[in-house]
């Protein structure tokens, strides 16, 4: 097995990995109402299930934001140079980023550290520390809002479809799954922009939160149905890991070229 080839069953890993992480999340909230983000599901997982299992988690972290970025870089997903190609791209990278960052948390959780809180909220108060810091914190508030505005989009037409098998892809529990969990975390999303933009016209940025200050700050019923769409959105991403037709990303070629520079 080649180097592409390997780094595509890791990331079918990291698709699973991600279902856990929102399936323990929307448990958490449904059965006790506690809010966690996913940094506090791989917390929770690793308490649970030890050394092992955090190096799992990080692997197929790893790896999924390996191929989000590839995608962002190289399109491999081909979704074109128009403006919704770009904005897919654009996303690509954030979610790379973002599971990347996930990534290091469960090597830290290995190493013995303990995690760093709220993200959203850190990022906010590090922003607020510089000249015209209000303004950053309302521009990351737009792009939580942009990015809300297409999971919801998503949910609405089910373009996610496109990249599973057909012989999955019809099936109405996986559409509805699907839609479902984007619905759920544009609605994140768009709350989150929400309170990130509060804090900047307020100046207060413990204001701001992820996933989890979301979930806290929502109210009964609502919180139960928003945990309700994370849990689908896990179990959709089940699907992702065994059914999602993934184009390799070109690491041979890279490594070739690589060692041919030295």
């Amino acid at each position: 097995m080649n180097a592409s080839a390997r780094l595509t069953t890791l990331t079918r890993v990291g698709f699973a990995t991600r279902g856990l992480l929102y399936m323990v999340i929307a448990m958490l909230i449904l059965r006790t109402g506690r809010a966690e983000d996913p940094s506090g599901a791989i917390a929770y997982l690793g308490r649970g299930g030890g050394q092992v299992l955090l190096g799992v988690i990080a692997a197929g972290l790893v790896a999924y934001g390996i191929w989000r970025l590839a995608d962002a870089v190289l399109d491999i997903e081909r979704h074109g140079t128009d403006r919704k190609g770009v904005m897919e791209r654009l996303g690509a990278g954030v979610s790379g980023a973002i599971h990347l960052l996930l990534a290091s948390q469960a090597v830290q959780l290995m190493r013995g550290a303990a995690l760093s809180g709220d993200g959203t909220r850190e990022g906010a108060q590090t922003a607020m520390r510089l000249p015209g810091g209000w303004a950053l914190v309302l521009a990351g508030a737009a792009v939580l809002a942009v990015l809300g505005a297409v999971q919801l989009a998503k949910a609405l037409k089910g373009s996610f479809l496109r990249y599973l098998d057909p012989s999955i892809a019809h099936r109405s529990w996986v559409q509805w799954s699907g839609r479902a969990g984007y619905a759920a975390r544009g609605l994140v999303f768009l709350i989150s922009g929400y309170l990130l933009a509060r804090a900047g016209i307020e100046e207060q940025a413990s204001q701001a939160g992820g996933m989890a200050r979301v979930l806290a700050w929502l109210t009964s019923p609502f919180d139960v149905i928003v945990g309700a769409g994370l849990l689908a959105f896990g179990l959709f991403s089940l699907v992702e890991a065994r059914y999602r037709r993934l184009h390799d990303v070109p690491v041979d070629g890279a490594i070739r070229r690589a060692t041919g520079w030295l």
